[in-house]
């Protein structure tokens, strides 16, 4: 498999693998300011951007990616984050290869879903009820739910439609930095078509992990955080105040703060 990675920023190498599944590298930015410390190695997964497109969207195919990835780059150990679905690869990755990572960071990532993960989406998405764009995001997530994701552009559509739900507080000058054109719906649907759980073996995680999500996630929030926190040996967990999924952009200074406090240690 071909991968597309891009470097951005300066100091130590981190390796970063960005979320959907279905968005490439660009989603991350430059993860709230975090390229001021780090080289920051923004991963195209599989059928994203400008890595090769696949016929399967598997974990373990997005976790043998990785390990060429890391073989390629000469590197014996790495530290690896890894955002929402990248967190779910990064700490695959770290159960499967445990002795090739350095440091982890799962930022809103999650190990399985569970009915207090449910429980915390339907509390979080029944406060946006008041918001002009409210309809429409539930209606895209009700999409989403049901497995119809149409062609690229309309993946794209659904995602534009849903977005302002994946902050604690929505604004405009978000918009740009997150809406997209098209955006390939194969990843997902495999996704969503194939349960997970790696609870049963998240003790065998030997890096030191840095679990980080934003208070108001109404996916990966403080549920799924506690999830991967008790399971991980070496963890700390850090809840971003007045963030949801979008952490890295909504409170910038405090995510890439408690990022690099750790990874300086």
């Amino acid at each position: 498999m071909k991968l597309h990675a891009s470097r951005r920023g300066a100091g130590p190498l981190l390796v970063c693998h960005p979320g959907g599944p279905g968005f490439d590298g660009s989603e991350l930015h430059d993860l709230g300011g975090l390229d001021s410390t780090r080289t920051l190695l923004l991963v195209d997964p599989r059928g994203t951007g400008g890595s090769e497109d696949a016929e399967t969207y598997l974990l373990d195919d997005y976790v043998s990616d990785l390990e060429e990835l890391r073989a390629d780059l000469g590197e014996e150990r790495i530290d690896l984050l890894g955002f929402s679905h990248g967190g779910l690869v990064a700490a695959a990755y770290a159960i499967a290869h445990p002795e090739r990572v350095r440091k982890l960071v799962l930022t809103v990532g999650l190990a399985a879903f569970t009915p207090e993960m449910q429980a915390e989406a339907e509390r979080v998405i029944a406060t946006f009820a008041g918001e002009p764009w409210y309809a429409d995001a539930t209606a895209a997530i009700a999409r989403e739910e049901a497995g119809d994701y149409g062609t690229p552009d309309e993946a794209g559509a659904m995602w534009n439609a849903m977005v302002p739900m994946y902050f604690s507080r929505w604004e405009e000058r978000f918009r740009p930095l997150v809406e997209v054109e098209r955006m390939n719906p194969e990843p997902l649907r495999q996704f969503n078509a194939t349960p997970f759980d790696l609870r049963p073996d998240l003790g065998r995680i030997e890096a030191e992990t840095l679990v980080i999500t934003g208070r108001d996630d109404f996916i990966c929030g403080p549920a799924a955080a506690n999830v991967l926190a008790d399971g991980i040996p070496r963890s700390e967990l850090v809840i971003v105040e007045h963030a949801g999924h979008m952490l890295h952009l909504e409170q910038p200074a405090a995510y890439s703060g408690a990022v690099e406090a750790f990874l300086a240690r």
